[in-house]
């Protein structure tokens, strides 16, 4: 199994939903968490580990101590979802005033970045491997922001789009190629900065990227950017399995790459695959699962819940050889009851608010949350602060 680790941007608020910005504190309290730009949003990252068990418990337990960190503060809890659901996309609160790189996101791009997401990031050790593991989940990137969409309201009402976060989300630089190599990789990456078009090495945000801890030239892991804050720690597990299994077919197997497979033409294929590849990512973002994509095979069209289930059929195998096949079956869940944004629509066509299903999410994601503390850890373990006790497997 390969290593993976998260990137968890998580809202604080009040049980009503209001967001409410509280990340110059959580990160002097609380080691692990790190401020984003705006004080609204706050981020922890999980250890790299290769057990899905153990990852499950390093995704709850830091959730847990911020919860406690928060209800000594008041009455406040975790919002869940990936926008500004219920207001306050009219202004950027500041978390660090005097970061100069915080200053040029919010002068360009304001509220449009203030956003809760999931980045996983899958450990790749030979970059040209990671390079062509960064093609083929760019190319499928689509179907996990269609399984992760939970950002359909935006200031207090529905967007029409199941992930508005990616709707509105400033993709940068505006055209970012499939990367042919690693040594291609570097040198766009050299170009950009001398353009001007990326501030830093880290100023790529696309739904997919190479990451290491010297970009552009050490690079040990591809880094997905596209899912939208996922509540359910079980489902997030499930999905990042997917990501894994997809990962290990494309290593083994050197042909399963769009610039090899495709049907387009040779001498356009590489920026046709990304304008197919872009149209399907605003696609899924406004459908999720019942978006109709373009396969980037043989160009045909289908459901991405029918894509989904032909990549579920395609992984298995690889999933069961190495272990972790079980880790997958949430996202059958997943397809039949819909995503987050797909349930939270439902509750809006049956006469409920924006704010009412905020309010429902809230008290949803904090029951999840309780009852997989208790399956995770021993009896007794007090999960509201750091310790070495062992975790226990949710899922045999």
């Amino acid at each position: 199994m390969l290593s993976k680790g998260f990137e968890i941007e998580m809202y604080t608020g009040t049980p009503d939903g209001d967001i409410v910005g509280f990340s110059d504190k959580i990160v002097a309290a609380l080691d692990g968490f790190v401020r984003e730009p705006d004080t609204r949003n706050v981020e922890y990252t999980t250890p790299p580990l290769c057990r899905y068990e153990r990852l499950l418990c390093e995704l709850v337990r830091p959730r847990l101590r911020l919860r406690s960190f928060l209800k000594r503060l008041g009455n406040y809890t975790l919002i869940p979802g990936s926008t500004l659901a219920l207001g306050g996309s009219d202004q950027f609160h500041r978390s660090d005033p005097g970061n100069p790189y915080h200053s040029f996101i919010e002068r360009t791009y304001g509220t449009t970045v203030v956003t809760a997401s999931v980045h996983i990031n899958v450990g790749i050790a030979d970059p040209e491997v990671l390079m062509r593991a960064c093609r083929l989940i760019r190319a499928e990137a689509p179907l996990f922001l269609a399984l992760s969409a939970a950002s359909p309201f935006l200031d207090g009402q529905p967007t029409g789009n199941h992930s508005s976060r990616w709707r509105v989300f400033p993709k940068t630089p505006r055209e970012v190629p499939l990367f042919e190599s690693h040594a291609h990789y570097i040198r766009w990456t050299d170009e950009q900065l001398k353009l001007g078009t990326m501030q830093n090495v880290r100023h790529l945000w696309s739904s997919v990227r190479p990451n290491g801890d010297r970009r552009p030239y050490c690079l040990n892991r591809l880094e997905l950017r596209i899912c939208d804050l996922v509540s359910d720690p079980v489902a997030l597990l499930a999905i990042c399995a997917l990501l894994e299994a997809r990962i290990m077919q494309v290593m083994e197997n050197p042909d399963l790459d769009p610039l090899v497979q495709s049907d387009l033409p040779s001498v356009t294929r590489a920026t046709d695959l990304v304008a197919l590849i872009d149209a399907n990512e605003d696609a899924a973002a406004q459908n999720s699962l019942e978006a109709e994509l373009r396969h980037w095979q043989d160009g045909r069209m289908l459901r991405a819940q029918d894509w989904v289930n032909l990549l579920l059929e395609e992984t298995l195998p690889t999933a069961k050889q190495h272990g972790f096949a079980c880790f997958l079956q949430p996202i059958h869940k997943i397809l039949r009851e819909g995503n987050e944004a797909q349930r939270w629509l439902r509750l809006i066509d049956q006469g409920w608010d924006a704010r009412q299903v905020v309010k429902q999410a809230i008290r949803d994601t904090e029951s999840i949350e309780m009852a997989l503390a208790e399956d995770l850890c021993e009896p007794g373990v007090d999960l509201s602060v750091p310790d070495d006790e062992p975790c226990l497997a949710l899922v045999p």
